[in-house]
């Protein structure tokens, strides 16, 4: 993807924060000063890709926002001694209210994206190009703004549906009820729909980019959210048998391998290179909240019960240390650091450790994995696993243990299961395969485990039912408490 960075200065979010304060601006980028040729509509799009990867002097949404929603508010994560913001150890203990600041951001970051993609819709119909490129670009913006969505309604329930850039910078204007979430989800899968019409693939200078086949991967785990099963099916085949070239990698480490980033494996990534933080916007901080040297000081994200996730995989599962640290060598000599407790290691640099800007792996939103488990939980969901739904858990099981991925392993292979101890094993290969990638959380709500797996351990026995979804930010309801209620129990 060209690596554009353009401001739109319409809006940072769906509302102002404060009414109090007056500004009157001196320039807006609009339709008349800005869209007019088909370079204006791509470096548009460009930069609603970047809603995904920036955000000025703040992490950006998935180099590490959200991560505190999805990851940290569950079971395996919790906030390490060097987390001292204070709203991030409450989201750890699940003790967060709806002043949380970290909520509010991935809130304000999310519809920051979805107005980029509302501007990019509604101008670029009106500039010079051909119409297969503008079409394209459309889509590619429908996308986002459907994966945006998707993230919303899941975190929040149902949400304002903004498809129009603001044209007035009144607080009235720029309020938006709340949409049910029937509603949110009909819109996703419209823009969803039309995102299907992307090309297949690009060259090699635009790798990154939304294309037909990760609209159909996002679209089955919708309607896998929504446990609509046979539209699940449909589309996940849709992606394994589209002719896409998707496959898991050999090896799991190589999916955050920087040689092999864009690779078949990957159906959808945020795309992460060195030094984005340069510019004043934060690129992904994993590194750096991962990591604090070769010493016992113990960083901002950690596991958080070694005994419960770490010493879980079986001998042989290589998933273990990609997932985890226990040692790394230390560049420049023969000597190894052995950490007091293991560190998360997917993406850390191991050739760059001493400079965390430079981290360049990108952020997995879909891969492949995630659409042969999807695929065999939907099977099994319709009433019991077939030998479709066995050999699709199993090629991932093959390849976590190091064996041929199509090739029948007794010693690792599913067999004889019924439908309730499938839907076991799918929830386990799921909790092991996708550490630090942001699907726990809407794992343990779609399957209704989250108050129970939680509780297991001791430092989060606060979590309850309310915890099923997250507050709408209490600064968005100052503006609009009767458009926006609350969730309960906040």
């Amino acid at each position: 993807m060209k690596k554009i960075l353009f401001t739109i200065i319409l809006s940072a979010g769906l509302f102002a924060s404060c009414t109090d304060l007056e500004v009157t601006p001196t320039s807006f980028v609009t339709e008349d000063n800005y869209f007019k040729t088909q370079d204006d509509a791509i470096a548009s799009v460009t930069a609603v890709y970047a809603s995904l990867s920036l955000d000025p002097g703040e992490q950006s949404l998935f180099g590490r926002n959200l991560y505190f929603l999805t990851d940290m508010a569950t079971d395996y994560a919790a906030a390490g001694v060097s987390a001292t913001n204070p709203q991030v150890r409450a989201l750890s203990s699940l003790t967060h209210d709806a002043t949380s600041d970290r909520v509010q951001v991935a809130w304000r970051q999310i519809y920051a994206g979805i107005n980029r993609a509302n501007v990019s819709i509604d101008n670029i119909p009106k500039v010079a190009g051909t119409e297969v490129i503008k079409t394209r670009l459309i889509n590619e913006a429908k996308f986002i703004r459907a994966l945006l969505y998707f993230q919303a309604v899941r975190l929040w329930g149902g949400v304002p549906i903004v498809l129009h850039e603001p044209t007035s910078i009144q607080v009235e204007s720029l309020k938006s009820k709340r949409a049910t979430v029937d509603e949110v989800y009909a819109q996703i899968i419209t823009d969803l729909k039309d995102a299907e019409n992307l090309p297949a693939t690009y060259a090699a200078t635009d790798a990154g980019r939304a294309t037909s086949g990760a609209a159909k991967a996002i679209l089955a785990k919708v309607y896998l959210t929504r446990k609509d099963y046979p539209n699940a099916i449909l589309k996940a085949r849709e992606v394994i048998n589209g002719g896409y070239g998707y496959a898991l990698f050999e090896s799991f480490g190589d999916i955050f391998a920087k040689a092999k980033k864009n690779g078949k494996e990957d159906i959808f990534s945020v795309q992460f290179e060195p030094n984005m933080a340069g510019n004043g916007s934060s690129g992904s901080t994993f590194q750096s909240t991962s990591f604090t040297g070769f010493t016992a000081t113990e960083p901002a994200d950690i596991i958080s019960d070694v005994a419960q996730f770490y010493d879980i995989y079986a001998t042989g599962d290589t998933r273990r240390d990609v997932s985890y640290a226990k040692t790394l060598p230390i560049p420049g000599t023969a000597n190894t650091y052995t950490f007091p407790k293991p560190i998360f290691k997917k993406y850390l640099d191991l050739t760059n450790l001493a400079t965390p800007g430079n981290v360049a792996i990108n952020f997995p939103v879909i891969r492949y994995a995630d659409i042969l488990l999807s695929l065999a939980e939907a099977i099994n969901e319709q009433g019991a696993p077939t030998a479709e739904a066995y050999e699709l858990i199993n090629q991932v099981r093959r390849r976590a243990f190091a064996k041929p991925i199509t090739t029948p392993d007794a010693t690792v292979d599913l067999i004889g299961l019924t439908q309730t101890s499938f839907r076991a094993a799918i929830q386990e290969e799921r909790k092991k395969e996708f550490v630090q990638e942001g699907q726990r959380w809407y794992d343990l709500v779609r399957w209704g485990t989250l108050v129970t797996e939680v509780k297991k351990v001791t430092a989060k026995n606060s979590v309850s039912e309310r915890n099923n979804l997250y507050p709408i930010p209490q600064s968005e309801r100052n503006i609009d408490p009767v458009g926006l209620p609350q969730n309960p129990g906040y």
